[in-house]
């Protein structure tokens, strides 16, 4: 697919990668209202569940996220290939964002490890 990265998906990895990635207003204004983050495997619904997840647990520690490649799934479907450095446990982790867009907002973002079937189509987004 040659579909882009939406725009929404950029911001969202932009104030997440920023020097002060704990703006919760900032993250939660990428998505719907209605929108899900599945992350560690707890599912959190709404943008007031969202910005809790990202004061607490998305934050807890210190991190840079690399975008090491996508797999474009439509035009409302992409998987991000990310790499977290930080403070945490082990210090390194590669992970898969699953995003789903509607209507210029995130409306899902499911973050687990990679799956057998997930393979990178392209370079990192520039």
């Amino acid at each position: 697919m040659t579909a882009e990265i939406p725009d929404i998906v950029t911001s969202f990895l932009r104030i997440a990668s920023s020097d002060d990635p704990g703006d919760a207003e900032a993250i939660a204004a990428c998505f719907s209202e209605d929108a899900e983050v599945t992350d560690e495997g707890e599912t959190r619904r709404g943008r007031v569940a969202i910005r809790q997840w990202w004061r607490g647990p998305a934050t807890a520690y210190r991190y840079t996220v690399q975008v090491r490649g996508r797999l474009a799934r439509g035009d409302d479907r992409n998987v991000l290939f990310v790499r977290l450095l930080g403070n945490f446990p082990g210090g390194v982790v590669d992970l898969a964002y699953r995003f789903t867009a509607r209507d210029g907002l995130v409306s899902k973002l499911v973050i687990s490890p990679p799956t057998r079937g997930e393979k990178l189509d392209s370079a990192p987004p520039t």
